[in-house]
């Protein structure tokens, strides 16, 4: 009786606090969709093959989008590259390796602090050490300088997303390896890795989406040139806006036509989608393939 009479108590809060739950939830799916359905009425009629694979000319009156996507992908490459080496093994180190104390403990607060920095303090730092210190390129920005100071902006995501990966792997596989007498880098290699892939792939993501998403700090690292690169390889010392950097000046500056902002974005929407969709479709086959073995 007393059981009946506190759940009755308790109902209409109960029943306040999902109903919020469901509100606030629909109000967010809500929201993203009318993002969505917004740049694909504004922008998706004005994407053709003319827009994604010619150069913009002031001249010819023309505004394609060729040279910004290389400079998006070549400073994602650039970035991944770079940022995933250097953040799973700090996330190896700090779960696997270290010990607690007072140095891992400043370790993490500054990986935390790093986390919180805003992405336009992050490009005048790259433009003051990178460009002007180490000479990374031209004056006007560069590839390489651009996806460095990415890969500074990426990494606290990178480190803290894959370390919690790794302390979600059960510890009981951890024991059972140590007593089959596996080194701790065998146990790295072929338990802990292919266990955490998942949370893994989530930091590769977000990172991603993070690079392709960033302006502020590549505008003064990367540059705004918007000419298309004649050799891919030396283009990493060379500047080059990528969409987002584009799309903020056409949309600042003026210099288009209204819709293509609008078509850049959807652009931008689709190339994000597609580059994670792929990282997911990699990383479903890479742990299939080490299940099996």
């Amino acid at each position: 009786m007393a059981n009946t009479t506190y759940e009755k108590r308790i109902r209409p809060g109960v029943i306040a606090v999902r109903a919020l739950i469901y509100t606030v939830t629909a109000a967010v799916v809500a929201l993203v969709v009318a993002i969505i359905a917004f740049l694909i009425v504004k922008g998706l009629p004005y994407i053709n093959w003319e827009f994604l694979s010619k150069a913009p000319s002031r001249l010819d009156e023309t505004y394609g989008i060729a040279p910004m996507i290389i400079n998006t992908l070549y400073i994602v490459l650039l970035s991944l590259i770079v940022s995933i080496p250097l953040g799973i093994g700090t996330a190896l180190y700090l779960a696997e390796y270290s010990k607690p104390g007072k140095v891992i403990s400043a370790i993490r607060f500054a990986i935390e602090i790093l986390a919180g920095i805003p992405s336009i303090v992050y490009g005048l730092f790259g433009l003051a050490f990178f460009i002007n210190a180490l000479k990374a390129g031209s004056s006007g920005g560069s590839m390489i300088a651009g996806a460095l100071t990415c890969t500074l902006i990426v990494l606290p995501t990178m480190i803290r997303t894959t370390e919690e990966a790794l302390l979600q792997v059960n510890p009981s596989y951890r024991e059972a390896a140590f007593s089959l007498g596996a080194s701790k880098l065998h146990i790295i290699r072929t338990v802990l890795l292919p266990c955490a892939l998942p949370g893994i792939v989530v930091a590769i993501i977000l990172s991603i989406g993070r690079i392709v998403s960033e302006s502020a700090a590549l505008l003064y690292t990367a540059g705004v040139d918007y000419t298309m690169p004649a050799n891919l390889v030396k283009h990493v010392a060379e500047p080059g806006a990528g969409l987002t950097v584009q799309l903020y000046l056409y949309a600042t500056e003026g210099g288009s036509p209204d819709w293509v902002p609008y078509a850049m974005a959807a652009v931008l929407m689709i190339l994000v989608f597609i580059i994670n969709l792929s990282a997911n479709i990699i990383a479903g086959l890479f742990k299939k393939k080490v299940s099996i073995n």
